[in-house]
């Protein structure tokens, strides 16, 4: 199934100012993200999910969740599972998720994609999202790539 932009959410998480600096090839994590957030909700628990004030962040109707952020085998890997636990579409963006160590990063993902949780880059969120050359943005999008 192709991402759909209609019908999805970019969520960005734990992309803490001290901790981007100790992810291992942090500054390409980050260059691949594509907007700023929205909202912000300042948590403790490891998974979003678990925050009291997480469900309130999402509009209504949103069925698919793209998860980027830090670090893949803690907080973006708790948060990705409970997100596929009440009933959610996820799909992880390999190239914008991060750890301090890349062992820890291709554990996160691996594990994440053995509970179902859909594997992508930037770039196929990007163009699935698209759909079309004619879609208004994609000049914008074909520069930040460039």
């Amino acid at each position: 199934m192709l991402l759909n932009a209609d019908r999805a959410v970019l969520l960005m998480v734990d992309l803490q100012q001290r901790l981007v600096p100790a992810i291992d090839d942090g500054d390409t994590m980050v260059a691949q993200l594509t907007a700023y957030p929205q909202a912000v909700l300042p948590k403790t628990t490891f998974s979003a999910v678990a925050d009291p004030g997480f469900a309130a962040l999402l509009p209504a109707g949103v069925g698919e969740i793209v998860v980027t952020g830090c670090e893949a085998h803690v907080c973006v890997l708790q948060t990705a599972i409970d997100l596929l636990g009440v009933g959610h579409h996820v799909a992880l963006v390999a190239d914008a998720t991060g750890s301090r160590d890349p062992a820890d990063k291709a554990a996160g993902i691996e594990r994440a994609r053995q509970n179902g949780v859909e594997i992508v880059t930037s770039e196929m969120v990007l163009f699935e999202w698209l759909r079309d050359a004619r879609h208004p943005k994609f000049r914008d999008v074909q520069k930040l790539l460039k």
